[in-house]
């Protein structure tokens, strides 16, 4: 009896000894790590917007420079396949993780599931509604959206009836241009019809093509990307209507050169994929890092 007794409590102690040590953690190790072993998992929200094919070069050239190793994958606008493929990159034990959200509250258990295993997220050019993000790399959208407007109203004058193309729904870039462009469209324009092209072109001719049908009197168009405004410029043909995107990529640099686009709220997407490397060194290099980075904007016009 005694001796079922001692092996018991030696049981006991084993097991209790075993709970006290610490697990390894994915994703804490990459402090500890040579740059040559890092590998910084990167979710674009589509590869088919040249704005985030400028993301994406800009990270790889970062990350070769600082010789980290990157996986990239394409969330193709699905908001289901991004949290997918970011489960997927945790599973492959990224160190850090670079997401550009589909949309801003569907990705965010994916960002939480990052939490759980101790992977460092830096988002960029949209937000998360919930989780822990180490940094979020964006432009300043609602000055953006001001920008637009005020452009607007001078060009075309108060009270001009205008069109707005509207970002994915939930995505926060679309919450965000949409507020800057009312806080000046609500007092000094007339906005006759607003609807989602989901920042895609084809989406933007369609959609400009039927609220050009039932409002013939529009005077001009804000669109929340340069997808869309390109769109919608093949959808206006000859009609004297102004047409203002968001982010100028070179699209939409070469159609203000050619005198088709009127203006871009241009953002830097060079700058926002370096940033968000240097970002993952700082923190690799337990330096402090700001919770929102915003990178510089301006209007580009026909000259």
């Amino acid at each position: 009896m005694k001796k079922m007794l001692v092996s018991l409590l030696v049981f006991i102690f084993v097991l209790s000894a075993c709970s006290l040590e610490s697990p390894e953690e994915k994703g804490s190790a990459g402090k500890d790590k040579k740059n040559k072993d890092i590998t910084i998992g990167v979710s674009l929200s589509t590869l088919n917007n040249p704005f985030f094919v400028a993301i994406k070069d800009a990270i790889e050239e970062e990350a070769k420079a600082n010789n980290y190793k990157v996986k990239v994958v394409d969330a193709q606008d699905d908001s289901a396949k991004q949290s997918n493929d970011i489960d997927d990159l945790i599973q492959q034990n990224v160190d850090y993780l670079i997401i550009n959200p589909t949309d801003s509250a569907a990705i965010s258990s994916a960002v939480e599931n990052a939490n759980t295993e101790n992977i460092p997220v830096v988002t960029l050019d949209r937000s998360v509604d919930s989780g822990d993000v180490a940094a979020f790399i964006a432009s300043d959208n609602v000055e953006g959206g001001k920008m637009a407007g005020d452009y607007i109203v001078e060009k075309v004058g108060k009270d001009a009836e205008v069109a707005e193309l509207e970002g994915v729904p939930g995505a926060s870039a679309t919450r965000e241009r949409g507020k800057g462009f009312h806080e000046v469209a609500d007092k000094e324009l007339n906005i006759v019809a607003k609807q989602t092209a989901k920042f895609n072109r084809a989406e933007g001719l369609n959609v400009a093509q039927n609220i050009l049908q039932s409002n013939p009197d529009i005077k001009a168009i804000f669109a929340h990307n340069d997808e869309m405004a390109l769109g919608a410029i093949e959808a206006i043909g000859n009609k004297d209507i102004l047409v203002v995107g968001f982010d100028g990529n070179d699209d939409a640099m070469k159609s203000i050169e050619n005198g088709k686009l009127d203006a871009t709220i241009a953002q830097q997407p060079d700058e926002m994929g370096k940033k968000a490397v240097k970002t993952v060194k700082d923190l690799k290099d337990d330096k402090a890092v700001k919770k929102e980075i915003k990178i510089p904007l301006k209007l580009e016009e026909q000259k």
